[in-house]
């Protein structure tokens, strides 16, 4: 009996990747041991259709990326962010003879733990839960645990990694110590795409929303890497790909040059957009909707379709205590920004009285 197709495209990784990739067969393997197999899809083609097809990535269609539930039909949210990155991240991976499908199972992953209203729902959930919140942790809990009615998707080692250790916040974006980034090159390559996304498509989005002219971007950036965002986006893969293969050491590498645009491009976006007044006053605005609903559900039942929201029993020991809290985080952080409002509204808002 021939090879299966999978074992086939597991042999033509051997023969077509570089000896950087991580290759399919070399997986640390699943959180927990499977016994079946797939005949047609390598492990990690199966790991990013299991994202794909599960509920909270459809959910975050309706999730925030800068704007808040926007009602404009062009502005991004945070799936149109997840398919930029993953797009962004797949060309710089075939460029460099990497695992393609590693990379894109990362990529698609990377933003499940999200909460409703962007960084305004993370930044009060990690105020709220005593120990703290952070977006890139809940999607590793979501792939872990609460999918698929809390079996979790059970993804490989490589994945699961590349997931956790994806965001970078206002830190380096490809620091010397490679203890703070993923393992594989792969999810490196997510990792700095992740932010070639968003610098480029929330200027577009503050650009669109007339926050911001194209004529505020400093020139010497504009000079670097051009003044649309198909320029810019071309610019940045172009430099990681030369600058990595030149040095072909094993470790993905931006030009000095670039490396100081990019960083400067998320500091203006800090300036001009994330920190502008009007994107401000929403982010208030979207933490005491987030506050009021934490502090109701750690005392009232979740809601479900034939009641209301009862009060629960009270909680008498810190174990006890410990486990609402997480029970709440999770709930709030899988709603999506419209339900979270329709929520809000049907808990604290009076009703006018009809006498029947």
């Amino acid at each position: 009996m021939g090879l299966s197709i999978r074992q086939q495209l597991e042999e033509q990784e051997k023969v077509i990747l570089s000896p950087h990739a991580c290759l399919s067969v070399n997986s640390r393997g699943r959180l927990h041991d499977e016994s079946d197999t797939c005949d047609l899809r390598t492990v990690f083609q199966r790991d990013r259709d299991r994202s794909i097809h599960s509920k909270t990535f459809r959910r975050l269609k309706h999730k925030t990326q800068v704007f808040l539930a926007p009602a404009g039909d062009h502005y991004r949210t945070r799936l149109t962010h997840v398919l930029e990155v993953s797009q962004i991240a797949r060309t710089m991976s075939v460029c460099l003879r990497l695992n393609e499908y590693l990379t894109e199972a990362i990529a698609l992953g990377h933003d499940l733990g999200h909460t409703p209203f962007g960084h305004a729902g993370e930044y009060s959930l990690n105020i709220l839960h005593p120990r703290g919140f952070k977006h890139y942790r809940q999607s590793l809990r979501v792939v872990d645990f609460l999918e698929d009615h809390g079996r979790g998707l059970n993804l490989t080692w490589e994945v699961r990694n590349g997931i956790l250790k994806h965001s970078k916040g206002y830190s380096e974006i490809l620091p010397e110590d490679t203890a703070v980034l993923p393992a594989t090159l792969e999810g490196q390559i997510v990792r700095v795409a992740d932010i070639m996304a968003y610098v480029n498509h929330d200027m577009d989005d503050a650009l669109r929303a007339g926050m911001i002219k194209e004529t505020d971007l400093p020139l010497h950036l504009r000079q670097v890497v051009g003044d649309s965002p198909s320029r810019r986006i071309d610019a940045m893969v172009r430099d990681l790909v030369t600058s990595t293969m030149e040095q072909n050491d094993g470790r993905l590498r931006l030009s000095d040059l670039m490396n100081a645009t990019i960083t400067e491009l998320r500091g203006f976006l800090y300036d001009n957009v994330y920190r502008n007044r009007q994107v401000h006053n929403e982010f208030e605005k979207a933490q005491r909707i987030i506050r009021d609903l934490y502090s109701f559900f750690f005392i009232h039942e979740f809601p479900q379709k034939e009641r209301n929201c009862p009060l629960r029993p009270e909680v008498n020991s810190p174990e006890e205590k410990k486990k609402r809290h997480r029970q709440v985080c999770d709930f709030i952080a899988g709603m999506t920004d419209r339900y979270a409002l329709d929520l809000y509204i049907k808990i604290f808002m009076p009703k006018p009285w009809t006498v029947l």
